[in-house]
């Protein structure tokens, strides 16, 4: 396809509906999580879910219908980002998680967030099949803490292996970025 016959797309698109509905969803998630009781911790639950099931959905949906735009490349991961921050901080300032696993796994999310906004003037460093792991580990990890009634040795069997799983494909981003950054230097001398 020439330049001339691409077509435009709007950021008013369902994929980037969808992301703006999971980082509105965000405080409601921080709301129930902070109430008292069962319910509102179900509830809690209920809205991390949803939140949860959009990025798959607008994902699918940018890639299914050539809906991806520059907004939602930069709004996928922050709201990514707040979901997932604001799971983990509320749960340590509720003393459920400790706040070192907090700190490294958003050390890691924020430094590679950053790096990515570094090298993208070399190019895109497309997503691993270890950064979904990732995703899906730290997501399940996160539901195991917001139900109720779960052995504590399972909730720390999960976020122990989220957390290897993070600072590992932390680590190959890390190298990626170096080797993608060579790669452009060697191109720009030739």
């Amino acid at each position: 396809m020439t330049p001339d016959e691409r077509r435009v797309v709007s950021p008013w698109n369902i994929a980037n509906v969808l992301t703006v509905l999971r980082l509105a969803l965000v405080p409601f998630f921080v709301v129930c999580l902070f109430l008292p009781g069962d319910g509102w911790r179900v509830a809690a639950l209920v809205v991390f879910g949803v939140a949860s099931l959009t990025d798959h959905l607008d994902g699918e949906l940018a890639r299914r219908y050539h809906l991806i735009t520059d907004f939602g490349k930069i709004a996928d991961p922050i709201a990514d980002k707040a979901l997932t921050g604001a799971a983990l901080v509320s749960l340590s300032i509720l003393q459920e998680l400790p706040w070192w696993v907090t700190l490294v796994i958003l050390a890691r999310e924020l430094g590679i967030t950053a790096l990515r906004f570094v090298v993208i003037r070399h190019g895109v460093i497309p997503a691993s099949y270890g950064g979904k792991v990732k995703t899906a580990l730290q997501i399940a990890a996160i539901v195991l803490y917001l139900l109720p009634g779960v052995p504590d040795v399972l909730r720390w069997v999960v976020m122990g292996a989220a957390l290897v799983v993070t600072v590992v494909t932390g680590a190959d981003y890390v190298v990626r970025a170096i080797r993608l950054r060579q790669v452009a230097k060697r191109a720009r001398a030739e």
